[in-house]
């Protein structure tokens, strides 16, 4: 049984349906790359899978660790062990970055304000987050700003990937962090990834092009056109989209 188990999932938006019956699987320790042409549905996927409520689920289903969670509010899924990081993320003036991400790992741990065992100290807040920061080429004074304001495409997508090594979770979803970035944000975003890879990870990592897949290589690549996954395979498949395009599903991809 995976982790993170998606059935048969169709969704839509408005009443139109842009998910026609996605089917997936992702554990720990793998890593998944979902590509495909504007308008497949992989946002949809992403914002499904964390509970946006514009997104309305019309059947299939999503089990994390073997729990529905399409019934849990987006903050029970974080808690649960899901993490997003938004292809767009927004500005949240007077709130620091500092307090946000003690505040998120707080609730992760369960902390009510009362039971100080489970409060992270700023000194253990400091341990996790410092070496992140230097992975990612971020100063210090970052954390003292407010969530993404005056920040940069660049600095916005490090801030995500930098949650998500805070919170730790485990299984994350990328919905096109590399979207916007330079080649040099692309190999600090992805080297952050790396560093958090491993047994205790699982990603499903949404993209248009294989950049990034050259720095975070894949177990796993599955494309996705006009609402269906079409084909899954290895690295190789990420290969030959890069050579042939979508060509090949023809007007479904117009």
């Amino acid at each position: 049984m995976a982790d993170l188990e998606i059935r048969d999932l169709r969704v839509s938006v408005e009443g139109r349906e842009i998910l026609k019956g996605v089917s997936l699987d992702v554990s720990k320790g793998e890593v998944h790359a979902v590509m495909g042409p504007n308008g497949s549905g992989k946002s949809t996927l992403s914002q499904t899978l964390l509970g946006h409520p514009g997104y309305k689920v019309e059947g299939g289903r999503v089990r994390f660790k073997g729990q529905d969670i399409l019934e849990l509010t987006p903050d029970a899924r974080s808690r649960l062990g899901l993490f997003l990081a938004l292809q767009y993320p927004i500005v949240v003036p007077g709130i620091t970055m500092n307090n946000f991400l003690r505040t998120a790992l707080n609730a992760h741990r369960g902390y009510d304000g009362k039971d100080k065992s489970k409060s992270v100290s700023p000194k253990e807040f400091r341990t996790l987050v410092e070496p992140y920061l230097e992975t990612l080429r971020i100063d210090r004074t970052f954390l003292s700003r407010y969530i993404n304001e005056g920040f940069s495409g660049g600095e916005k997508k490090r801030a995500e990937i930098l949650q998500m090594a805070v919170l730790q979770p485990e299984v994350a979803v990328l919905d096109e962090t590399d979207s916007g970035l330079d080649i040099d944000s692309i190999k600090y975003v992805s080297e952050a990834i790396n560093k958090m890879r491993g047994p205790e990870l699982g990603v499903l990592m949404i993209t248009h092009y294989t950049r990034i897949l050259q720095f975070i290589k894949p177990d796993y690549v599955h494309v996705m056109v006009a609402g269906q996954v079409v084909e899954s395979g290895g690295a190789e498949v990420a290969d030959r989209l890069e050579r042939e395009g979508y060509a090949q599903w023809g007007e479904e991809v117009a």
